[in-house]
């Protein structure tokens, strides 16, 4: 088989494999089941969650933040525990994706915005590196999409050029900024609809060598 120019599959987890970690719906059941005031613990949230997702801050202290600046009739642990059952897997999408890796001839590596509890949660929790050849986390890497300078580094760690690589996101802002360094980006709407990019993009990519052809 000969190869193309796409060698590079970079990919969002949150809203394409697994659900938003610690997302506004979650928070919102997390008031009710809790006993928060929704309004100040999104504000709060709102103002410092990002700090936590390039790894200034642990989870913890994202929490004392948003959680505990008041006296609460619940644990912090009860709370986290909470926090990581939020997590779970997409129809399809992740499954589909373990098995089409092992044939697909690309190298597949993750651009995410993630705090580093929950992102290594999510990693162990659904085997992600069955997944991905490498992790380009926001929390690692000290920077956060929509921020152009994750993209280049996942390039630069990729050993790849803007044409060599096609991104998969649920969010049209951050396909945007990638398309704007010159990536092939998609939004990822739906199981099938991204299926079938990923299989269109194996046909165009790898060929059969005619010398081979007897």
């Amino acid at each position: 088989m000969e190869a193309t120019s796409v060698k590079i599959l970079f990919f969002d987890i949150g809203g394409v494999l697994l659900s938003n970690g610690w997302g506004h719906e979650g928070r919102k059941e997390a008031a009710e089941k809790f006993g928060l005031d929704y309004e100040e613990v999104n504000a709060l949230h709102n103002f410092i969650f990002n700090v936590y997702e390039i790894g200034s801050i642990s989870l913890d202290e994202y929490l004392d933040t948003v959680v505990f600046n008041h006296p609460r009739d619940f644990t912090r642990e009860d709370f986290k525990e909470f926090i990581y059952k939020q997590s779970v897997e997409l129809p399809d999408t992740l499954k589909w994706l373990k098995e089409w890796r092992k044939t697909c001839g690309f190298r597949i590596i993750s651009i995410n915005n993630e705090g580093k509890e929950l992102n290594d949660y999510r990693v162990k929790k659904f085997k992600l590196h069955e997944c991905f050849d490498a992790f380009i986390s926001s929390c690692e890497v000290k920077m956060r999409k929509p921020d152009p300078r994750i993209f280049s580094l996942a390039m630069g760690v990729a050993l790849a050029q803007p044409s060599q690589c096609v991104y998969f996101d649920d969010r049209i802002m951050f396909v945007r900024a990638a398309q704007k360094l010159g990536i092939r980006a998609f939004q990822h709407t739906d199981f099938e609809s991204t299926k079938r990019i990923l299989e269109e993009l194996k046909q165009e990519t790898f060929q059969p060598n005619e010398q081979y052809i007897k």
